[in-house]
C-alpha cells in the first residue's frame, strides 16, 4: 500500500494515557533524535505494521466532518499548528473516549512523516499508536567485571495494539487503520478516530471482487445449469483479469470472465441489487490496487471437493478437466496434463 524507502520521522513524542487525565502524563518534550539505529528501529516499528495494508478510510461525523474532533486535530498539524500542544490534545480526546471499564492505558505514539509514498506519490502523514503490552526481554551488563542479568519491559518488535496513519492526500485524506485489540471495545474506530471506508481505487478493487465471488458461489447456479468446475472457472478468470490489467474496465471484465450475454445480464442484475442494499458506490473504471487483489485472492476458493474421497485444486485451463457419468450412473471427472511431479 506505502513504501517508506525515503520516509523520514520529522517529530515524534510519547504520552502515557491512563483512565483520566489524573492518571496520564502528557509530554512537553519531542523525542530527540538519535543514531541512525536507533530511528531506523523507530521507523521499522511505526510504518511496517501499514505496508501491506489493503483497506482504506476517511474521516466520517454523521452531521458535517468539521464536527469530527480527530479530522481537525490533525487538519491542524497538517496546516503546521503547534505538533506538541495539538499532540496533548489527541491523547485529551483519546482520554475522552476511553471510557469502559476493560480499556487499557498505555503509551500514545504520536508521529510526523515526510516522504511516504503513495501509489507513486509522495505525501505527507500522521501517525497515531496506541501500546498496551510489553514484552519481557533480558538485558545483559557488566559491572564491576561481573555479569548482570536484569529482566525489563519494552516494544522491541511487537506491533501496536491500535493506529492510525492519515496521508496528506486530497480531501478526504486517507486513513490506515489498525486494531488488534477489539474484543471487548470498538472506541478506537468508532468513537476515537469515527471513520467510513473511503471511496477509492482500494475499495472499488476490494469491493467488486466481493461482489463478483459472490455473485459465481451464490446467485449464478440459481440462474443457470452450471458445473462447480465450471464455477472455479469463473472464479480463476476474474482473478486473473485483475491481476493482469492495471486498470478495471467493467464492460471488458465483463465480456473476458462471463463472455455470454445471459449472464452478463444476470450478473448486472446481482451487482446493481448488492450494490443498492450494500450502499456502495464504485466506479465501472478504475485503477486496480495489486494489495487488495493479493489479500481477495485468498479468499477465491479453487477446490472441488469431490465427496469425502477427494479435492482437485483447479488453477488453470477448464478445457483440461471433463466432468461426466458412466453406465453405472456414477459420476467422474477426467482430468489431462503433460506432467507429473
Amino acid at each position: 500500500m506505502i513504501k517508506t524507502d525515503d520516509t523520514a520521522l520529522n517529530k515524534f513524542i510519547v504520552h502515557k494515557i491512563g483512565s483520566d487525565e489524573g492518571h496520564s502524563v502528557l509530554s512537553n518534550q519531542l523525542w530527540t533524535q538519535g543514531d541512525e539505529d536507533s530511528e531506523a528501529i523507530l521507523k521499522k516499528l511505526l510504518l511496517n505494521p501499514f505496508v501491506n495494508h489493503a483497506s482504506t478510510y476517511e474521516f466520517a461525523h454523521e452531521v458535517n466532518i468539521e464536527y469530527n474532533v480527530l479530522f481537525g486535530l490533525v487538519k491542524g498539524i497538517f496546516e503546521k499548528e503547534d505538533f506538541i500542544e495539538s499532540s496533548k490534545s489527541i491523547a485529551q480526546h483519546l482520554i475522552a473516549t476511553s471510557k469502559h471499564a476493560n480499556i487499557n492505558d498505555g503509551d500514545l505514539f504520536v508521529a510526523e512523516f515526510d516522504g511516504l509514498e503513495l501509489n507513486g506519490d509522495y505525501v505527507q502523514g500522521i501517525g497515531i499508536y496506541k501500546f498496551e503490552e510489553k514484552e519481557n526481554f533480558l538485558e545483559t551488563s557488566v559491572i564491576d567485571k561481573r555479569s548482570v542479568i536484569d529482566r525489563r519491559k519494552g516494544l522491541s518488535s511487537r506491533k501496536p495494539d491500535k493506529a492510525c496513519l492519515i496521508l496528506l492526500t486530497e480531501e478526504p485524506y486517507t486513513l490506515l487503520i489498525l486494531d488488534n485489540n477489539s474484543k471487548s471495545t470498538d472506541y478506537w474506530q468508532n468513537d476515537f478516530i469515527k471513520h467510513k471506508p473511503k471511496n477509492d481505487f482500494v475499495n472499488n478493487t476490494t469491493d467488486f471482487l466481493t461482489i463478483t465471488k459472490s455473485y459465481i458461489t451464490d446467485q449464478l447456479a440459481n440462474d443457470f445449469e452450471i458445473s462447480k468446475a465450471d464455477q472455479i472457472d469463473l472464479l480463476n478468470r476474474s482473478v486473473d483479469y485483475f491481476k493482469k490489467n492495471e486498470t478495471f474496465v467493467k464492460d471488458e471484465f465483463e465480456e473476458q470472465v462471463f463472455n455470454d450475454s445471459s449472464v452478463i445480464d444476470s450478473f448486472r442484475r446481482y451487482d446493481q441489487r448488492y450494490k443498492d442494499e450494500h450502499e456502495l458506490e464504485l466506479e465501472d473504471n478504475f485503477q486496480i490496487s495489486a494489495q487488495a487483489v493479493k489479500k481477495q485472492q485468498r479468499v477465491f476458493k479453487s477446490v472441488l471437493k469431490l465427496d469425502k474421497n477427494f479435492h482437485v485444486y483447479i488453477h488453470g485451463n477448464r478445457d483440461l478437466i471433463e466432468r461426466g457419468v458412466d453406465d453405472n450412473g456414477r459420476k467422474y471427472y477426467k482430468i489431462y496434463y503433460e506432467e507429473e511431479s
